[in-house]
């Protein structure tokens, strides 16, 4: 049985513990100092597979304002990975020599499958296009500070909403908040996963210019062409300068950067545009998201164990690299989902 909280994924805690994190986050921002000394003696392991700037240096600024210290790498091919090491002998040894472990990787549910056999917590700072539930608890964050609530709002969410993790974490966690509605905006290609539509209250609009009235908060994203494989990239949505008229004067823009060309320049002087603000939150939440997963309060479940003669099809899940990890699956209704990347079964497989 596993022994540890691990932050995998913010649907396996309640809406309270999430804002338990939010709340501490904002004392953080106001108090730092006070929190100075907490992970005194401490070692945090980053293990970062893909690039990263915010996630990865905010952890690490956020483990040096507890106190505590910091090992593990930012490029695989300077560990023993580049000689074929798997997923679970690299987390298994790191995570003997960490207090708590951070971890990102592009392969779908391999946070998860680190953890199976991780001798730490283990935090998901992106699992492939799947999910990055740090970046959302750092909009909770900056939507609490800034809109001073997270319930009843209007939320448009525009760009790659198909391979995008950070909208997918966004759209799960603020649907468990009363009130709030969805706009989804983007190409018919790269559209939101049904598996977020199925628990989301929402429309779905190909015009930016016209969902920008009804808005109390845009969330703006790149395209993510590090995951889309074919040879034309599809439409791109661009918020300008000309087009801040039509929205609320008390509206928020994020945008989880990096930012390519989605937002001009010259969106930046708007005191609406909330997103670098956004990320300097990130390291007081993530302060705040240490220290309540070392706390060990919610031991987290990993594997149903399930279904486990079913294979999951997703050529993009962890399963079909680690061949080593059980297959296991969940039902819901009638639903059954891939434990590790959420691939629903096809009908074929379906007992």
């Amino acid at each position: 049985m596993n022994r540890f909280t691990h932050l995998i994924d913010l649907d396996d805690f309640p809406v309270s513990y999430i804002e338990k994190i939010v709340n501490l986050g904002a004392d953080i921002a106001l108090n730092t100092a006070k929190y100075s000394e907490y992970c005194k003696d401490k070692v945090l392991a980053t293990l970062f597979y893909e690039p990263s700037t915010r996630t990865q240096m905010s952890f690490q600024t956020a483990m040096l304002r507890l106190g505590g210290t910091l090992i593990g790498f930012d490029n695989p091919e300077t560990s023993s990975v580049a000689k074929g090491e798997n997923l679970k002998d690299t987390t298994k040894v790191v995570s003997s020599y960490a207090d708590i472990m951070v971890m990102r990787n592009p392969v779908e549910g391999s946070a998860k499958a680190a953890a199976i056999s991780a001798d730490c917590p283990i935090i998901n700072a992106g699992d492939g296009g799947h999910l990055h539930p740090t970046q959302t608890l750092t909009d909770l964050l900056t939507i609490k500070l800034e809109k001073g609530e997270l319930e009843n709002l209007t939320i448009g969410v525009c760009g790659d909403l198909k391979y995008g993790r950070t909208t997918h974490s966004l759209c799960k966690t603020l649907s468990k908040f009363s009130g709030n509605r969805f706009v989804f905006i983007s190409a018919p290609e790269l559209a939101m996963p049904d598996y977020i539509k199925d628990i989301c209250e929402f429309k779905e609009i190909y015009s930016l210019e016209d969902a920008l009235p009804e808005l109390d908060m845009l969330y703006m994203t790149r395209i993510q062409r590090e995951r889309f494989t074919g040879t034309t990239m599809p439409q791109k949505y661009i918020l300008t300068k000309e087009m801040l008229a039509a929205m609320k004067p008390d509206a928020i823009i994020l945008h989880p950067l990096p930012r390519v060309d989605e937002i001009e320049i010259a969106v930046d002087d708007d005191p609406r545009a909330k997103y670098f603000l956004q990320a300097k939150y990130g390291v007081y939440v993530r302060m705040a998201l240490i220290i309540e997963i070392l706390k060990n309060e919610y031991p987290t479940k990993l594997l149903s164990g399930e279904f486990s003669d079913k294979i999951c099809e997703n050529e993009k899940c962890v399963t079909t690299k680690e061949k080593y990890l059980p297959q296991s699956f969940s039902r819901k209704g009638d639903t059954i989902f891939c434990d590790y990347c959420e691939s629903l079964i096809t009908q074929q497989q379906i007992p």
